[in-house]
């Protein structure tokens, strides 16, 4: 099977998800073309394809607007897809992002499904909310933030890369 695996990564979690991927579809016998970039794909590469898996980096809720503008110029393939977000521990949350994403893929698209899991963030976040804190001692949501940002830091585990690759391997019938 051609794969082409595509993705946007801020932070470099869903590089490494994506790496793992490629990984375990090349050992399962399987082409794999990578691309760090969605702007960079080229239509030949789209078009060899007999499936594209598409990972992303969560951006207030969607991929970023490069992933959206390449997921919105594919046709008629099988797709696949996979991200990261800061906040997780939720199969609800993370069902609500892919459902998102999922609105950039035209109705040609055959969407075979998507897995998703945590990642840390950058470390001015932490400080961000730090100084939210600061300015409402005591606010209990913000002190959540903190200790999601804290959590997320052990994110993507061997675990959650497991998982994804095991549900696109799933996916594909590989």
């Amino acid at each position: 099977m051609k794969c082409l695996v595509v993705v946007n990564s801020k932070g470099g979690n869903t590089r490494m998800v994506a790496n793992a991927l490629v990984d375990a579809l090349e050992k399962a016998g399987s082409e794999a073309v990578f691309v760090d970039d969605p702007a960079a794909v080229d239509r030949a590469s789209v078009d060899a394809a007999e499936v594209v898996l598409a990972g992303f980096w969560t951006d207030k809720g969607d991929c970023a607007p490069e992933m959206a503008t390449f997921l919105e110029r594919l046709s008629g393939k099988r797709v696949f897809l996979f991200g990261t977000a800061g906040f997780g521990g939720s199969p609800e949350y993370f069902e609500r992002i892919l459902g998102n994403v999922r609105k950039h893929l035209s109705d040609s698209v055959e969407y075979l499904g998507g897995a998703m899991c945590q990642g840390k963030m950058g470390a001015g976040v932490r400080k961000r909310y730090e100084a939210m804190l600061a300015e409402n001692p005591g606010d209990a949501r913000i002190q959540a933030m903190i200790e999601n940002f804290d959590a997320a830091l052990a994110h993507p585990t061997e675990e959650d890369v497991a998982r994804i690759t095991a549900a696109a391997q799933r996916a594909l019938g590989a």
